[in-house]
């Protein structure tokens, strides 16, 4: 069974940090390349952030570019996304996701994890 388990959300003021972790078990980890999406109240789930399996060559939406970096412990089975310099527009449920085909059947969540950037 396939299990996506975000934390680390929480309060911030603009401009400080957040660490998001996702804690993935009941599938091949090292095989499948990680995602974090955000959806913030009224607005469509975006993309965030995606890493491929070995770490490598990770892409970002233009909005987080140079705030943000996505990485990934294969031995961990984590995947987590360092937020720095934050803006109220950041405001959003942040979501893990794994997408092992192209199937909707084959794509998974997490429950996500609620990050808050307020004075």
């Amino acid at each position: 069974q396939v299990q996506l388990v975000e934390s680390g959300g929480g309060l911030v003021q603009p401009g400080g940090s957040l660490k998001l972790s996702c804690a993935a078990s009941g599938f091949t980890f090292s095989s499948y390349a990680m995602k974090w999406y955000r959806q913030a109240p009224g607005k469509e789930r975006e993309s965030v952030a995606v890493i491929s399996t070995d770490g490598g060559s990770p892409h970002y939406a233009n909005s987080v570019k140079g705030r943000f970096t996505i990485s990934r412990d294969n031995t961990k089975k984590t995947v987590t996304l360092q937020m720095n310099s934050l803006k109220p527009e950041d405001t959003a449920v942040y979501y893990c996701n794994v997408a092992m085909s192209a199937w909707p059947r084959d794509v998974y969540w997490g429950q996500g994890t609620q990050v808050t950037v307020s004075s």
